[in-house]
């Protein structure tokens, strides 16, 4: 006997994932993710059994369901299911698994299209914040084709607005934990920050490598990987993440000078593979850190000007990744008012995943 359940396969950004409704879901938390790995196949590097992609960011999943807060249209969860463990992490949010929300609670009658573009006020419960998509949906269908190309996924798709509100130290309590700008930690300079994402980030030419190596390069690089994991582990405690050797944060940025033109050239662990672009509130935190008199990334970034209004191109292994940030200019310090990015999403397959009765009977 098997159990079957609904779900929408997707693309959201450069991450890919079914998508649930949460009432097609356990709501315990510990038979849910015993449900999650079963459905992604984990334990498994191939993921053999499962819808899994063998890799973290096709190992994802999206939970959506009706608002618990006043000021928002449905509540996200987003679950990174470990490829190799078999462990669901709950501790941070998916920027790029966010973009498929918005039309995927509009097809499932969540929230009413409101003629050419549709706003959904999306809570995101991993850390609280709440974020704006806007989607297209031109006769009030949602509409996936489009002119709008984003990098590290081929063609092109309609664009959709994501606006980040007041997320600055949602997950570490500021966006500076310690309240530096810059700190050191295990001998090497970093700048920790969060601004929707708790990030380390460090000069790559401090770990001796130049951050134009390819993700593989890199994770071939045993020593490197073991320097930046010892780095990781202290500074989660620094940031009021505690023990972080079974979470997967705080992401490590290496930054460097832009290669193609843009603010800053990335390669990021997230936290043991190497991203082959960047996660959308990793670009965030890392392009704040960019504004950030005295971070390590202000002496590499080459910013074009000031502003209250600032768009900044961080590059990563393939392309750049565009972020606006509005600072404002009546704070003291650096003080982020809003962060905004475009970003894509496709439907890829709707129907359902089928996983042993033996894991879960199901509702019915």
């Amino acid at each position: 006997m098997q159990t079957a359940i609904p779900c929408v396969l997707m693309r959201g950004g450069t991450s890919k994932g079914p998508y649930f409704l949460a009432g097609d879901l356990p709501s315990d938390p510990d038979l849910r993710a015993r449900v999650l790995l079963a459905a992604l196949g984990s334990p498994d590097l191939r993921q053999i059994d499962g819808l899994g992609g063998s890799h973290p960011l096709t190992s994802k999943v999206a939970i959506v369901g009706p608002p618990t807060r006043p000021d928002a249209d449905v509540d996200y969860l987003f679950a990174q299911v470990v490829v190799d463990e078999p462990r669901v992490d709950l501790g941070q949010n998916c920027g790029n698994m966010l973009a498929g929300v918005g039309p995927f609670a509009i097809e499932k009658g969540l929230v009413p299209a409101t003629g050419d573009l549709t706003r959904v006020r999306i809570h995101m419960v991993n850390s609280g914040d709440v974020a704006v998509a806007t989607v297209q949906t031109p006769d009030g269908v949602v509409r996936y084709h489009g002119d709008a190309a984003i990098d590290g996924v081929p063609g092109t798709a309609a664009p959709i607005i994501l606006d980040f509100l007041d997320v600055a130290g949602t997950t570490c309590g500021a966006l500076l934990p310690t309240g530096n700008a810059c700190d050191r930690v295990e001998g090497v300079d970093v700048t920790l920050i969060d601004n929707g994402m708790p990030v380390v980030v460090l000069r790559a030419s401090d770990l001796g490598v130049s951050g134009a190596e390819t993700p593989t390069d890199l994770e071939g690089n045993a020593a490197l990987k073991a320097r930046v994991e010892a780095i990781r582990l202290a500074a989660g405690r620094l940031m009021n993440l505690g023990d972080v050797s079974k979470k997967t944060m705080p992401k490590m940025s290496l930054v460097s000078p832009p290669l193609a033109g843009g603010v800053i050239n990335t390669r990021t662990f997230i936290p043991h593979r190497v991203h082959e672009a960047i996660g959308v509130l990793g670009a965030v935190s890392v392009a704040t850190a960019c504004v950030l008199p005295g971070s390590v990334a202000a002496p590499v970034a080459k910013l074009s000007g000031g502003g209250a209004v600032q768009r900044l191109d961080v590059e990563h292994p393939t392309g750049f990744f565009s972020v606006e940030i509005e600072l404002d200019p009546e704070a003291e310090g650096v003080s982020v008012k809003r962060s905004a990015l475009l970003r894509t999403a496709r439907k890829l397959m709707a129907g359902e995943v089928f996983i042993p009765a033996t894991v879960w009977k199901g509702n019915r």
